[in-house]
């Protein structure tokens, strides 16, 4: 969130919504504070619908969350942080995506996203890959 009353928009919000609408993606990296889990999703797919809905799809079910992508620049910081938001309320195993990502890098097939703890100062990875 920005301090400034009437922040400018920041372009890259729109580059990365309009390519993670596109297809489907998979987890090919999830790093959760001090171990890697990236085996515990292998078998879902996720899609990111414009709406701002969700879905992640394991075969022979789906679960329902939410996602959006945010400006997390202070009025004190020029740089175009952005934040990957994802929730999940109804699945344990999913709910460990629930989170204000921090984005670290996205392309058209691939985004990476870090998130620090503010409890415990842990830090975990999630990537996600287009299939």
């Amino acid at each position: 969130c920005s301090d400034d009353p009437n922040p400018e928009e920041n372009p890259k919000i729109e580059e990365v919504e309009n390519f993670v609408t596109s297809g489907k993606w998979q987890i090919t990296y999830f790093f959760d504070t001090d171990q890697e889990e990236t085996d515990k999703f292998r078998d879902y797919t996720f899609q990111f619908l414009p709406s701002g809905s969700l879905v992640a799809n394991d075969g022979p079910a789906s679960v329902s969350g939410s996602w959006s992508v945010t400006d997390r620049r202070s009025s004190n910081d020029d740089s175009e942080d952005l934040d990957f938001n994802i929730s999940f309320a109804t699945s344990p195993l999913l709910d460990e995506l629930t989170d204000d990502w921090e984005v670290i890098s996205a392309t058209g097939t691939r985004i990476e996203l870090q998130h620090v703890s503010g409890g415990n100062g842990g830090t975990d990875l999630l990537t996600f890959e287009r299939i």
